[in-house]
């Protein structure tokens, strides 16, 4: 790969990956604008705007993505884009259905319409593995229809086909599917599996598993960006018009949450509830393997050591209330609309 220097718009950029992208990005040389509401704190990035190295390379815009003249602020200069911004999962969908469409989806056109005509050349949409829905396939990979069962994830398949749709000669677009995502970053996220079972392993002493055979696909947050920077370097025939699976091995809840216990102390009780919701998610990431080479190189143990660490560091106040760490608290506080 050669070492391209961009400068890369992340929308979402100080949400749970975005803490960890933009940090990673400015270190590879990259120029970096922040489009974000800053919901979960102001504050996420004052370190890196402080250092002298990043001086002039990051710029922090705060707006709306559902305002076209923050847009095109946000988008001046840029080349490439990264589009995390989002209502994240289906609970938090959920909690307003019509809010959720409007950030995911309705503004969604107008960001790939504004990105081409700013002269955007590269745009990387992060979708989600749950566009597949429930598959009986062992492996699920990209050529396989898309079922998607909630609303969060039909609104992430149809934007697949916008973008796809918005593609155009030197507007080179691609789709990634990633796994749940986990471990520390400084945007931090406790409303996801194994951040879930950790956080309660460590400060509720004890891991509760509803069900305990359900297959849930992740991935370290930190190969996660690794995908991004790597997708940033490659060159556009390699990727232009493609969907890629990002995920690390799909493991049982129970599996996970033995994994959890064996980090965090094999004492560590597991309480396991029946549950009606016995789904299975699974995918393939042989695809990005084999076109990219890319493969992950951290383990879900790793993740849950990186929040072990954290918590005993004293860097995650209150983690079983605070609402900065829970979308559906945080977002209920704010009542955004």
């Amino acid at each position: 790969m050669s070492h391209r220097r961009w400068h890369v718009l992340v929308t979402g950029g100080a949400g749970y990956v975005g803490s960890a992208l933009v940090p990673r990005l400015l270190d590879a040389g990259h120029r970096v604008t922040v489009l974000d509401l800053y919901l979960y704190g102001e504050r996420v990035f004052a370190e890196l705007a402080a250092r002298p190295s990043t001086a002039g390379a990051l710029r922090e815009v705060k707006g709306d993505l559902r305002d076209q003249e923050v847009v095109a602020r946000a988008l001046a200069g840029c080349d490439a884009v990264i589009h995390l911004a989002c209502i994240s999962n289906d609970p938090s969908f959920d909690l307003d259905p019509a809010l959720g469409r409007s950030i995911n989806y309705d503004a969604f056109r107008p960001l790939v319409r504004a990105s081409r005509n700013a002269g955007v050349k590269r745009f990387i949409y992060a979708s989600s593995s749950s566009v597949y829905g429930v598959k009986e396939e062992p492996e699920v990979h990209e050529d396989l229809p898309l079922e998607p069962l909630t609303d969060y994830s039909r609104y992430k398949a149809l934007c697949e086909r916008v973008l796809h749709e918005g593609r155009a000669p030197g507007f080179v677009t691609l789709v990634v599917r990633p796994a749940t995502v986990c471990g520390y970053a400084p945007r931090l996220r406790l409303d996801l599996s194994v951040n879930i079972l950790t956080n309660h392993a460590i400060n509720h002493g004890r891991i509760k598993v509803f069900g305990g055979s359900q297959q849930r696909p992740n991935i370290h947050i930190d190969d996660m960006v690794d995908v991004y920077l790597a997708c940033l370097q490659v060159p556009d025939h390699a990727i232009d018009g493609q969907v890629f699976n990002a995920g690390y091995q799909n493991h049982t809840i129970l599996e996970i949450a033995e994994q959890v216990r064996a980090v965090v102390g094999p004492e560590t009780p597991i309480e396991i509830t029946p549950t009606d919701d016995l789904r299975s998610y699974r995918i393939s990431s042989a695809k990005i393997a084999r076109d990219l080479g890319f493969r992950p190189r951290r383990t879900i143990a790793q993740a849950v050591a990186s929040l072990r660490d954290a918590f005993a560091a004293g860097r995650i106040n209150d983690p079983m209330n605070n609402p900065l760490y829970y979308n559906i608290k945080r977002m209920q506080q704010l009542a955004l609309r």
